[in-house]
């Protein structure tokens, strides 16, 4: 069979994707792309905003307009959260929960086969649900090995799944279930793999990665990146994120030891005050956190902190509001993720009093999108000059190479293609597109 994937949301489930199109492949399917008029198509989904399910059913109903007859499996966390809703859309064959990605080929091929024998079903609501609660969700379940990714100088590293945090806005870990560790040996299997492949960037991802290894009696990440960063090779190691309800100033200290590990790190804020914070259940202040960027930037100057920063939760004052701005500038952020608060159905802040109205967040969410460009703005400046080390991904249109700092700034130089996959010390220039204009000082 044709089979073609659609991802939407996070980097696990860009991981994830892979893994399911290594297995089809494995078992001798083509995959095709997926605009492309395939046999199956997998969509592999998002529900942390009502935007994203959204963006889920408009590509379904797309996909049955490129091949009617067509089977189409729905997966993730859309899927594990909703399985009735998306049983409903006309057209879904099958409905498959965040603990049944590894099953899907055989769902696939056995619906299929039955297919054969049986006439296709033209309404919807009687889709093929694989669905376990997310308390049942409390083992790793494993896709198997990746050897390859669409990019071939970064790679992503699926190490953990679940969350056990329960941020009172985050329908996260009903989708996903407890915290779950994949095996280290395996990890390390794929790593080693994928650095003999080339590949020169390792991006470690999961639900919540700091809480890697607490299940398994590790006490944290730290054990597996010291095991990365022990493996030979030019290569080095970034986190996707790192969430401040798990970690501290000290144990981001313990951290910043390890040579290979990118000085950039996304640190989640949600809300710059303490109030907000509060009734959002994430268990440190904006004191705290600020704890945790002060050790960063006394290790590095220019170290790259992200963030996320939600405005518009339930019961969020002006003054605040007035208070994730003003961490804004305190924090000198390299870049700010904006969000205006989704209400998410079964969530504790979903029936929270005093729901802040639309024209309020739209404006917040504008003040706070001004705020952030400013912010990257003053960065890039504090960077002029700088020589950073750069892993070079592919050329822009205008025929230059663009790749990000080891602080996860995206620089743009003169080069050549064969240049490509390679590190490079660059000095930084000025601001330039969406990034900074550099000079290759050396390789």
């Amino acid at each position: 069979m044709k089979i073609a994937f659609h991802t939407l949301g996070c980097k696990v489930n860009q991981y994830e994707t892979e893994a399911m199109k290594e297995q089809f492949a494995a078992a001798g399917h083509t995959i095709a792309d997926e605009e492309d008029f395939a046999d199956a198509y997998v969509i592999n989904t998002c529900t942390v905003t009502n935007l994203a399910d959204r963006k889920s059913r408009q590509y379904i109903r797309r996909m049955k307009r490129v091949n009617p007859e067509a089977v189409v499996a729905v997966t993730g966390c859309y899927a594990q959260v909703s399985p009735e809703e998306v049983s409903a859309i006309e057209g879904v064959d099958i409905v498959a929960g965040t603990g049944e990605k590894q099953n899907l080929l055989s769902y696939i091929e056995a619906y299929c086969e039955e297919a054969r024998q049986r006439p296709r079903r033209k309404d919807g609501g009687r889709a093929e649900k694989h669905i376990r609660s997310y308390e049942e969700l409390d083992t790793y379940q494993s896709c198997g090995i990746i050897t390859s990714m669409e990019s071939r100088t970064r790679a992503y590293i699926k190490i953990q799944e679940g969350c056990n945090r329960f941020c009172s806005y985050c329908i996260i870990p009903y989708a996903r279930g407890r915290v779950r560790s994949r095996d280290l040996e395996e990890i390390i299997a794929e790593v080693e793999g994928l650095l003999s492949k080339g590949f020169k960037e390792l991006i470690l991802t999961g639900i919540n990665t700091a809480l890697y290894g607490t299940d398994l009696g590790y006490g944290g990440i730290e054990p597996l990146i010291a095991r990365l960063n022990g493996l030979p090779g030019d290569f080095r190691i970034r986190l996707s994120s790192l969430e401040p309800t798990v970690i501290n100033a000290d144990y981001v200290k313990g951290l910043l030891a390890y040579e290979k590990l990118c000085p950039h790190l996304h640190l989640s804020i949600q809300s710059g005050s303490d109030n907000v914070l509060r009734r959002m259940n994430r268990r440190y202040s904006r004191a705290e956190y600020l704890d945790i960027v002060r050790v960063l930037q006394d290790f590095d100057p220019l170290y790259g902190i992200t963030t996320d920063i939600i405005c518009g939760f339930p019961g969020e004052t002006e003054e605040d509001f007035a208070d994730s701005l003003a961490m804004i500038d305190e924090a000198g952020f390299c870049k700010v993720h904006a969000f205006k608060y989704s209400r998410r159905k079964g969530t504790p802040a979903a029936d929270m009093p005093d729901q802040i109205p639309g024209d309020v967040k739209n404006r917040r969410s504008q003040a706070l999108m001004e705020k952030a460009e400013e912010d990257a703005a003053r960065f890039f400046e504090r960077c002029s000059g700088a020589v950073r080390r750069v892993l070079f991904e592919e050329m822009s249109r205008d025929g230059q190479m663009t790749g990000y700092t080891d602080n996860y700034v995206k620089t743009y130089a003169a080069g050549s293609p064969e240049m490509l996959n390679q590190f490079y010390d660059v000095k930084l220039l000025e601001k330039y597109r969406d990034g900074m204009k550099g000079e290759i000082i050396n390789g």
